[in-house]
Order: C-alpha cells, then structure tokens, then sequence
C-alpha cells in the first residue's frame, strides 16, 4: 500500500508553532521581496487569492485582520526535514515529494491495521513538530493523493486520515473527485476532457486505452492505469538536475553597474554551491538582466556564456557569469531583476582535462574548504571577493519572523517569573 502524508497549511501552520495565538486565524506567506501571496491559511483564502499581489492587497489585509509573514525558508526547511525525520521511524521507504508532502510505503502493515498505524503517524508529528498532517492510503500513488484530499476534505469525520482499501471505496472516491483534481492532470488536459463530457476522475479510467494514450501519450495512460488501481507509478529515483538557476528581484531599482555585479557574483557561488552539492560541473552558463515589467522604459536582455573547460568553481563561474553581465548592462535603465542559469550539467567524475588549458588546481581544494566552513556555520561566513560580506540576498522581508530554529540568536526565549 502506499500513502502520502500532506501538512495542512505548511507555511503558516510553522508560523503558527511559535506564535499559538495565531491558530484559527487567516495568514498569508508572500513570496521573495514580499511580492505576491504564495500561501494562504484556510481562515485566509475566502479574502485573499492565490497569487495575489500583495501591494493591491493591503487594504484587505488590514481589514479582515490577516497576518501577514514574509517566506522564511530557513525555518519552513528545516521544519519539514524534522517532520520527514519523524516519518522515517515508521517505514524506511520514503519519497519526499515536496518541502511539505511525502510518499511512503506501508506494504509491512496489515490491510485491517493501516488506519490505526497512520492515525499514529499523525498524531506522533503533530505532537514532536506542531504541525498538523492530513494522510491518505491506497493501492496506489495516484489513489492515495485522491485519499489525502478526501482526509483533508473531511477532517472532522476522517480525524485527518482516509484509507482506500475496497474496490467499492476506490470507485467512489474517483467518482466525488473533480477530474482537474486529479494529480498529474493539468487544466490544459481536463479542458479537453471536459470537452469529451469526462467530469471526474471515474469517468477518466473509462476511457479506452488507445484513446487516452493518443491524446495523452504514455504518461496519461499510466496515470489511468495507477486510478484504476494497478500499481504502475512507483517511487521515483532523485536525478541531479540538469539545469540548476539562481534569479532574484532586487529590494530596489539598480541603476550601476556595481551592485548588480555583486548580485550575480552571489547568484553564480550559490549556483556553483548546488553543482558541488551534487557532484557536478557545467560547461555554459546563461545571464540576464531585467526591469520591471512596470517600468516605462522597459529592457530584457539576456546571453550565452561558454566557459573554455566545464567547472563547478565558484571563482570560475563568478568570473564568466560578470563577463557577461558587462556586456548587457547599459546605463539608463532602472534594472530590477537578474540571474544565472548554469547548463550543459555533466558529472565531476567524468571531467576531460586538457593539455593547453584547464582550470587551476588549487579551486577544488580551495571549495571543499569553503562548503566545509559554511556547513559547519549554516551560514557563508567565507565568500567569493565581489560578494557584499554582510548582505546575502537583500530582499525586501518586512514580514519576516525570526529563524527559530537554525539562528541560535533567533531562538525562542522563555521568561519564567
């Protein structure tokens, strides 16, 4: 059997963890330099949409006393970890899906004591971390994201938890679930379905075989395949990524030169960081520069960068990502976004060296130090040179609740009379 455990709320329920005054009342998480809503607690989605920007939505936040927190990655990371930490005392086979949903496999556990096993799964993750968890089971990964809804859906009857274990329970769930609910299909896909008069998810596994495959490729028909209740989508294997990108609004419009250079310069050490973190080099790199789409002179200009030998230098790629930068900045222009895209992403252990031209051998000694330091610190006490050493992202956080759980001068105090 497999099941998915999905955290209600994330973001705002870590808000809420510290803040227990806050349960039951409407919060939003707005996205970098406070941007745009990118979560919403289920108090909050009656007054604020998805996506909404959150400078046109002041007026509402103040009326409808909605709390307002800017993204925290720091503390949601490592609240989610904590939370897969404690889902790993249960099953060894666990696939993190997302910062607040992971799959795992129960077949250990008999079909009549499944409920009961999860129950305690959610209640032992509410009790360690503080946040609340819906968890639904079923044959299948398709089926059990179907059973997750409905625990979610119906709470108060479900305590949070649903198991399809029948033939019955399976046509019956695929029958109340809306087929542009259905994970794996998008609205593209169920405008076309619904174009066929194929509603929900049921009427979806009645469709033949040759039809769905032909307008759905292979991919949709597996999915109909895993609903019908075969097993056909496992667990998936993690892959380095074949295209890693850094970008980022600035806190304010940027008119020099300078600054932008130490922007990129960051953006290619973190780049560089996630290369290393998975073994890898790059061998080209794509830089752009942007102002805001607002603006009234408008310029989005972006190139190719190759690098003569493939890398995963910090110095390196902040050297070729600045080269390119230089070459597109042009004075007169408010620039208000950049970022570096590193590609042509190969595995470190296969590197062709070359005769004439290769890199200095002292910068793979030289970053193996550095990441060594930084882990130690949880933070990039050590940088590249065009780095601003007392700034990391600039972002405009006016929201921004303190870093509980990473930051020991953040840490919760307690006074005690």
């Amino acid at each position: 059997m497999y099941a998915i455990l999905d955290c209600n709320s994330f973001y705002a329920s870590c808000e809420r963890i510290f803040k227990p005054n806050l349960i039951g009342k409407p919060i939003v998480v707005l996205s970098n330099n406070d941007g745009c809503v990118i979560a919403r607690s289920s108090e909050a989605k009656q007054f604020v949409p998805m996506g909404a920007e959150a400078f046109k939505y002041e007026k509402i936040f103040k009326e409808n006393n909605i709390h307002v927190f800017s993204s925290n990655y720091s503390l949601y990371g490592d609240l989610s970890t904590r939370v897969m930490n404690v889902l790993s005392e249960f099953t060894p086979d666990i696939e993190v899906y997302s910062i607040d949903e992971a799959f795992f496999k129960l077949n250990h556990i008999k079909v009549e004591n499944l409920e009961s096993y999860v129950l305690n799964i959610k209640k032992t993750v509410e009790k360690w971390i503080g946040i609340p968890v819906s968890i639904g089971v079923a044959p299948t990964k398709s089926l059990s994201k179907v059973a997750n809804k409905i625990a979610k859906k119906y709470s108060v009857q479900t305590k949070g938890v649903y198991v399809i274990s029948t033939e019955e329970q399976r046509i019956k769930a695929l029958k109340w679930t809306k087929v542009e609910n259905v994970w794996g299909i998008g609205r593209r896909i169920s405008k076309k379905l619904k174009s066929r008069q194929v509603n929900s998810a049921y009427e979806f596994t009645k469709l033949p075989d040759d039809y769905v495959r032909s307008q759905f490729s292979v991919v949709g028909l597996r999915l109909k395949q895993d609903l019908s209740g075969t097993p056909i989508i496992g667990f998936e294997i993690a892959k380095d990524k074949q295209n890693i990108a850094t970008t980022r609004t600035f806190e304010k419009a940027l008119r020099d030169l300078e600054p932008i250079k130490e922007r990129i310069a960051t953006f290619a050490d973190s780049c560089a960081q996630k290369l290393r973190n998975q073994q890898s080099e790059c061998t080209y790199l794509y830089v752009f520069l942007r102002t805001s789409s607002y603006s009234a002179v408008k310029r989005n200009v972006g190139m190719i960068v190759h690098l003569p030998y493939a890398t995963n230098s910090s110095i390196t790629i902040c050297n070729f990502a600045i080269k390119g930068i230089q070459q597109l900045f042009k004075q007169g222009y408010n620039y208000k976004k950049a970022g570096i895209v590193v590609m042509g992403i190969r595995s470190e252990k296969v590197h062709q060296f070359s005769l004439f031209l290769d890199e200095e051998p002292k910068h793979k000694a030289l970053m193996k130090v550095m990441d060594r330091i930084n882990l130690k610190y949880r933070t990039p006490v050590i940088k590249i040179a065009n780095q601003d050493l007392d700034k990391t992202w600039k972002m405009k956080q006016e929201h921004l609740s303190p870093r509980y759980t990473t930051v020991i001068d953040e840490i919760i105090e307690i006074k005690c009379d």
